[in-house]
């Protein structure tokens, strides 16, 4: 086993170049900033035979490599998991991390891929890449590496929300580039079998914006496929794992109603609409009470669902319902018809 110390932000191990031990890290400095990565680079110089001197920067144990970053990346958009990227974009002074260097963020806050070059500055990146993932906004942050006297007394004058002082002895700084990415955007229609207009142009215009479209209807008549069609007539809609982007459109118009949104309303869906007529509408909601739903519960439903905008045929009433969808995205809430 070989041992090395670390004294500052940059420490250099000498070791036989077929060495494949495990190394011991001893962090006199800074246990919590450093640790031991694969990666290394060589300096010019002849040392004894057999030896080569290679500066360490943090990386997980892997190097990063651009297909396996790719994966990463398909593998979580696959499972539907929000993340963010956070990529050095500029540097000044002594820092470990230099541009280009990436890290994936898990919607729990913790670095599944990549290096900043150091624990210090990803703690802090990793907690802007949570709010970036709450607003769906990218920030461009300046991260400085300071002693601890430094830092603290920075962080207590600071009032910028785009910079951040972390304790170590670098002296440098770092600016980041963080982005989130989130799921995409679902509507699921269920449907009642059959020809119904209103929910073959809600494919469309759905798929014409960029959403993925989810049918659960036993036998559609449907002139455009949607991403995924689900044609169980006994489907439990309380087995699918909706997200907060997804719209839950009703589209039953009859005794089902009350079940599937009964099951919507204990979903984390973002959007629930029920396409229906008034008194329709005004049964299935007091049906919903007398189950025990609060008032503030059922008025997560938009019914009759639509923005009102004098729609009248299919066509232009599943405008008024993507409209009413799009709307609540971005935290509108326009009126419906009265």
């Amino acid at each position: 086993m070989l041992t090395f110390t670390i004294t500052g932000c940059y420490f250099l191990l000498i070791a036989s170049q077929a060495f494949s031990s495990r190394l011991e890290c001893r962090s006199t400095a800074f246990p919590l900033c450093l640790r031991l990565v694969l990666s290394c680079q060589r300096f010019s110089f002849e040392p004894q035979q057999g030896l080569s001197i290679c500066l360490f920067t943090y990386n997980e144990g892997k190097s990063m490599k651009h297909e396996e970053l790719a994966s990463r990346m398909h593998q979580l958009a696959k499972e539907r998991e929000p993340f963010a990227m956070a990529t050095i974009v500029k540097t000044s002074g002594s820092s470990l991390g230099k541009p280009g260097f990436k890290v994936l963020i898990s919607k729990d806050g913790r670095i599944v891929y990549g290096t900043l070059g150091g624990v210090c500055p990803e703690s802090a990146i990793a907690e802007i890449g949570l709010q970036t993932m709450q607003t769906g906004e990218p920030r461009t942050v300046k991260v400085y590496l300071e002693d601890t006297g430094k830092a603290l007394e920075a962080s207590i004058k600071s009032k910028s929300y785009d910079e951040i002082h972390v304790e170590t002895n670098c002296g440098g700084m770092i600016e980041v580039y963080v982005e989130p990415y989130m799921p995409i955007d679902r509507v699921i229609l269920i449907g009642q079998g059959g020809k119904d207009d209103v929910e073959d142009a809600l494919v469309k215009l759905a798929k014409l914006l960029d959403y993925e479209v989810i049918v659960i209807d036993h036998a559609p008549i449907l002139s455009e496929q949607p991403d995924t069609l689900i044609k169980d007539l006994d489907f439990d809609i309380s087995t699918f794992n909706f997200d907060r982007n997804d719209s839950i459109v009703v589209l039953t118009k009859g005794e089902r109603d009350v079940p599937l949104l009964e099951k919507s309303l204990k979903s984390n869906a973002r959007f629930i609409g029920l396409l229906a007529s008034r008194k329709r509408v005004n049964d299935d909601l007091q049906a919903l009470k007398n189950k025990g739903f609060t008032d503030e519960s059922i008025s997560r439903i938009h019914a009759p669902i639509g923005v009102d905008i004098g729609a009248v045929t299919p066509m232009e009433i599943a405008i008024s319902i993507m409209a009413d969808m799009i709307a609540v995205k971005h935290g509108k809430h326009l009126p419906h018809k009265s």
